[in-house]
């Protein structure tokens, strides 16, 4: 059993219940926008920032679409709903727990003014030494390169990490940084 040095989560689905809130955020949003997008496409999307769903969506669709600009109104939509959002207690025990134990980071799809604001909300943002988001780095989960740059920052090799994840892109990403990888849909579903 090799020894775990750092520990690394999602936020979305990870530490914060707030599928089901970004779920009607996205259905709000691709109805105005007159977009399809299932729920079931949704979830697989999971860990995939908001702009680059909306510009494969629109491509796919053949729409003509500010994705950024798009992106943008989805996440307002969002933030209307934060009040909402419940901590996922079986993970979120887990960070305090390790809690100046080892060093600990979130890393999201997200956007960092909406995940700092929610682990604000869930008081919880102390824990971690650092809050990794899609705007830091250039390739976005199944890419390994949100959890190498947790990794970085809270100084830890990523072959010494363990990153819990909810959604099939991110553990993907996570055994590509070479990270022990903990799926939190079978903890939970226990």
């Amino acid at each position: 059993m090799k020894e775990i040095k750092g520990l690394i989560f999602d936020c979305d689905g990870t530490l914060a219940d707030t599928m089901p809130l970004h779920w009607r955020a996205w259905q709000m949003i691709t109805q105005r926008h007159n977009l399809h997008f299932p729920q079931d496409r949704f979830y697989a999307t999971g860990g995939v920032p908001s702009r680059d769903i909306l510009k494969m969506l629109a491509q796919e669709q053949g729409r003509s679409l500010d994705h950024i600009a798009v992106a943008h109104e989805k996440e307002e939509t969002y933030l209307k709903t934060l009040e909402q959002v419940k901590p996922i207690h079986a993970v979120v025990e887990i960070a305090k727990e390790n809690f100046g134990k080892i060093p600990m980071a979130v890393a999201s799809g997200g956007t960092q003014k909406i995940i700092c604001m929610v682990l604000e909300h869930l008081k919880i943002r102390d824990l971690f030494d650092a809050v990794v988001t899609s705007e830091m780095v250039t390739n976005q989960k199944p890419a390994p390169d949100i959890f190498l740059e947790a990794a970085r920052l809270i100084g830890v090799e990523p072959k010494s990490c363990r990153a819990y994840e909810d959604t099939e892109l991110g553990l993907q990403a996570i055994r590509s940084a070479g990270m022990e990888a903990v799926d939190v849909r079978e903890m939970l579903a226990k």
